[in-house]
């Protein structure tokens, strides 16, 4: 073979940058435990592995296959409550001291909710497949909605309001001690949540990957090199709904409790803003998204009552200022250091960075001062230092003026990036 032909083969091989980042994240999972012992630390963990899969599970769906749904958290929470019976079943056989679930140990649980999802996804999915955009967000609406309402008609396996509850400390114990503490579920999350992203990052470089993104760019010009949108679209949603349900199984290990507010809208949209908040369009987006806005929703409720509202502002920041997300602006950048361009477009990336900074913090001043008129002032204020008085002037006053200079700078930095392109 002559070195011409050997070229291409040498190229084709995986360097060690495509394995850094894993190595970078099973080193940063393995020291944590080193750093601290706090069970707080190790609890937001958890979720943050949880979120993570979630999110990407998620991703698989709007990212790669182009499809809005607003009913994603259905297979989250039938894998939540699969895992959860899966569980009181092992510990009831546990205390018989026989039959099959007896020798199923909780750390197979996430594949039992794994199957759970797929398995609604494969009976569900079929005729909402046939359309992706407005109408397929639609109908997933209405079936998040319609699953959510079912699991209250159905206590005896929804649990009702109060959900199902159960006790991981039941089983044969495999690979470690039991999942008493926080400390020892995150062994349990670290080995999942990196199975589940290593399969779902492997997925986008199978065929059906190429093809989910064939099917979200151009879904006619796909029919007429002979593949179907619908099934592509199809197989796409069975393997989303199975890693989502994943996600649930995890989570029934986590929290050992299961209600049926899992099912419905707000699960969704929290993976929606997770993917999105992240970007869409980049693998590691929704991980990005899932540690920040668990990090937000953990952290925040502890100082503010207004921690919801900051997770929507961020949210909105994204969607108006940065529409591809905080992994797309990673790689616009690594792009262009990547193109030699760094230099000439930093400037106005940086314009349009404090732009932003100056905004929100013209809007976090404005959320506090509304916030001590009606309810005086709260922890997170006094953090920030914001112990202005609502009713002197000058406070409002500095609220308009962050605002206007920061749209400002948006509007000079948006004609410098335009020009520089």
């Amino acid at each position: 073979m002559s070195d011409a032909q050997a070229l291409p083969r040498r190229r084709a091989r995986p360097g060690w940058r495509a394995f850094a980042p894993w190595l970078i994240s099973l080193a940063a999972l393995l020291v944590l435990p080193l750093l601290t012992s706090s069970g707080t630390v190790f609890t937001i963990v958890n979720v943050i592995a949880i979120n993570i899969v979630f999110a990407l599970s998620y991703n698989m769906l709007l990212g790669q296959g182009g499809m809005l749904s607003f009913g994603h958290a259905v297979f989250f929470g039938l894998g939540s409550y699969a895992a959860i019976h899966a569980m009181n079943a092992i510990g009831d056989a546990s205390y018989a001291g026989e039959g099959l679930w007896a020798h199923v140990p909780v750390l197979a649980l996430p594949l039992v909710g794994m199957a759970a999802g797929g398995l609604a996804a494969l009976v569900i999915g079929w005729p909402f497949c046939r359309r992706a955009g407005t109408a397929f967000a639609m109908i997933t609406l209405g079936l998040g909605e319609l699953v959510a309402a079912s699991a209250q008609m159905f206590p005896s396996v929804f649990g009702g309001e109060s959900g199902v509850f159960s006790d991981r400390m039941v089983g044969p114990q495999v690979f470690g001690p039991e999942l008493a503490q926080p400390a020892d579920v995150y062994w349990f999350m670290v080995f999942w949540v990196l199975v589940a992203v290593f399969a779902m990052w492997a997925f986008t470089r199978t065929p059906l990957g190429r093809l989910s993104n064939a099917v979200r760019d151009n879904a006619e010009r796909l029919q007429f090199i002979g593949y179907q949108p619908r099934n592509v679209r199809f197989m796409v949603l069975i393997a989303s709904g199975a890693f989502g349900g994943l996600a649930g199984g995890m989570a029934a290990v986590n929290y050992e409790i299961v209600t049926p507010e899992s099912l419905g809208l707000v699960p969704s949209g929290l993976a929606l803003l997770m993917a999105a908040v992240g970007g869409l369009g980049v693998f590691y987006g929704p991980i990005i998204g899932a540690i920040l806005v668990t990090l937000m929703n953990s952290l925040l409720i502890d100082f503010t009552e207004a921690s919801v509202l900051y997770v929507g502002l961020v949210f909105l920041a994204v969607v108006m200022f940065a529409p591809r997300g905080l992994g797309g602006g990673v790689e616009q950048v690594r792009q262009a250091w990547h193109d030699g361009d760094l230099r000439r477009r930093l400037p106005g990336w940086l314009g349009g960075a404090g732009a932003v900074a100056l905004m929100s913090i013209g809007l976090i001043a404005l959320v506090e001062l509304v916030y001590q008129v009606r309810h005086g002032r709260d922890q997170f204020a006094h953090i920030l230092g914001i112990d202005v008085d609502p009713s002197a002037p000058w406070g409002w006053a500095a609220v308009v003026i962050l605002l206007a200079t920061g749209y400002g700078l948006h509007r000079f930095s948006a004609h410098y990036r335009e020009a520089s392109e």
